[in-house]
């Protein structure tokens, strides 16, 4: 297997392709309470060229990829939505569905493997009771909670140190917890409601969950662990003072964090309602502009989203198909494929932290003289379907709706041609171009 290590990210070292050798995945799913947003999506298309990448060069990959069915915003969703909390279920069936749907549109692989917590029960309550025997856990009035200070380590992902976490954290007047970093494994309910356990009824606390699944579906250490990098802490943090207090060996080789969507500078998050759902997007762009425009940006770099970019996006996508546009169709090979020059080029890139924007500076350098080489063209052709999970098929041209913007700034060039000031003209064709409308020049009489 992939030597031990605790890096944050996808270095040269993970890419060693040994044939038919076995390599497990688990990345932290979505809360099904609500409709897929761009976040989701930028994430899932990073792993999912990971998977692509490792598949292609022979690894056998075990992709896990999970559903928290069991949420309070699952709870809260259904009393809202069907006036009955019991009715949780039908939320998360819903949107469980909807996201295979939205994320399947950014041709995302299906994972290997897509378990949901509330089919992880009794896995959730033995791994709980198996904390408890350890001394890593304790149960106050049918709550189950995680005794922080025995595992020394905790903070170590996140660089944080336990002292200064234990003077910033928040102790609420009613908290029962003995130390106010510990955190919930288990949360008691009413007799009657979710599942019994040997503490009462209750529901599992999130954190447990992954733990629990990863543990069932892919051993006590996986190769890559991976997820938001707003899951580093506390989410991971407790994942693995769970699964290494537990187990005693480490969670996971290699963590793969990817960078957060902002807007205006800020973090995209629907609690500040400054987010996209992929289906708000879908109805203005083609899902694979959207999925060429996460890969234009290094995974786990902050992302500045923009709609003037995507429509950039749209053009710069639209040229890259019609470059690979051909009335022959000749078959390549995998190994093919992965010895051509240019494609060895690309995967340097690939190979330095899944560098994907400089992966295609190397790709737009060469279009110019892969024409002159057939098996190189479908070679590459080849590589950014079955890798970067880009099919290249011409986009129909996008119809944009001239908005009063849009005309304001084109009486303004047409009055700056009118007087030759072209250079005016120039500046304000290339703003034009940003929102989306192509202008089509007249002679001037």
């Amino acid at each position: 297997m992939l030597s031990i290590t605790n890096t944050l990210s996808c270095k040269k070292e993970l890419f060693k392709p040994q044939h038919q050798e076995q390599v497990s995945m688990y990345v932290c799913g979505i809360t099904p309470y609500d409709y897929a947003h761009l976040g989701h999506g930028r994430c899932y298309v990073t792993f999912d060229v990971l998977y692509r990448l490792l598949s292609a060069m022979s690894y056998q990959v075990t992709y896990c990829r999970n559903f928290t069915d069991i949420d309070d915003k699952i709870i809260n969703r259904a009393k809202h939505e069907l006036g009955d909390q019991n009715l949780y279920l039908d939320i998360a069936n819903k949107y469980i569905d909807a996201f295979k749907q939205d994320i399947g549109l950014l041709n995302c692989t299906n994972p290997s493997i897509e378990p949901r917590v509330t089919q992880t029960i009794p896995e959730i309550i033995e791994f709980i009771q198996g904390l408890i025997k350890a001394g890593k856990a304790y149960e106050i009035d049918g709550d189950v909670y995680y005794r922080i200070a025995h595992f020394p380590s905790y903070g170590a992902l996140s660089k944080q140190k336990l002292d200064e976490l234990r003077a910033g954290a928040r102790v609420e007047l009613n908290d029962k917890k003995r130390d106010p970093l510990d955190f919930a494994l288990w949360k008691s309910e009413p007799e009657g409601h979710f599942w019994q356990s040997p503490w009462g009824w209750g529901r599992p606390g999130w954190h447990i969950e992954c733990s629990a699944m990863a543990a069932k579906y892919l051993g006590k250490t996986i190769d890559i662990h991976g997820g938001g990098m707003d899951l580093t802490f506390p989410h991971h943090e407790n994942e693995i003072a769970q699964s290494e207090g537990l187990f005693e060996q480490p969670l996971a080789r290699y963590w793969v964090h990817n960078g957060f969507v902002r807007i205006n500078q800020v973090k995209m998050s629907k609690s500040l309602g400054n987010f996209f759902t992929l289906r708000q997007l879908y109805e203005q762009f083609d899902p694979m502009v959207i999925r060429f425009y996460f890969l234009n940006h290094q995974y786990k770099a902050p992302l500045e989203f923009s709609l003037d970019d995507l429509h950039v996006m749209h053009k710069t996508y639209q040229r890259l198909c019609k470059s690979f546009v051909s009335e022959k169709n000749i078959e390549i090979s995998d190994l093919d494929m992965l010895n051509s020059a240019t494609v060895q080029s690309m995967m340097t890139y690939l190979y330095d932290d899944m560098n994907t924007p400089g992966m295609l500076g190397v790709l737009f350098e060469s279009l110019p003289a892969l024409r002159n080489t057939d098996k190189d063209f479908f070679a590459v052709k080849k590589f950014l379907n079955v890798v970067l999970g880009l099919p290249l098929k011409l986009l129909p041209e996008a119809s944009v709706e001239l908005t009063p913007d849009m005309q304001l700034l084109i009486d303004e060039r047409e009055k700056a041609r009118v007087a030759k000031d072209f250079k005016r003209a120039d500046e304000l064709r290339d703003q034009l171009k940003k929102m989306g409308y192509d202008v089509q020049d007249k002679k001037i009489k």
